[in-house]
């Protein structure tokens, strides 16, 4: 597969990318050799491949989930810059 200038340049526009003539030119002969690496692991037969799931056979060891109480809430509010009664105060955020 090929893609001349045309095409670059619509994918580049797309990604929001800016590019002069030369670098243009330099970038079409940069992804045409990406894509002709590409078209190469295509002929590579994988019919008795499994699919990669995690990148190592190691699992997480964690730790059980315990619910208790670690720091009070008055404890917490103490070290709050801003506070109201009960509350921790935040600035507002408006999206």
């Amino acid at each position: 597969m090929n893609l001349d200038a045309k095409t670059i340049g619509k994918i580049a526009h797309l990604a929001r990318l800016e590019f002069d003539d030369k670098s243009l030119e330099n970038f079409s002969t940069d992804f045409n050799k990406i894509l002709s690496w590409i078209d190469k692991l295509n002929e590579v037969d994988t019919d008795n491949v499994k699919p990669l799931v995690h990148m190592s056979a190691e699992l997480n060891v964690l730790r059980e989930d315990i619910d208790k109480v670690t720091i009070s809430h008055e404890e917490a509010l103490r070290n709050a810059p801003k506070k109201d009664s009960d509350y921790f105060r935040v600035p507002k955020f408006l999206s």
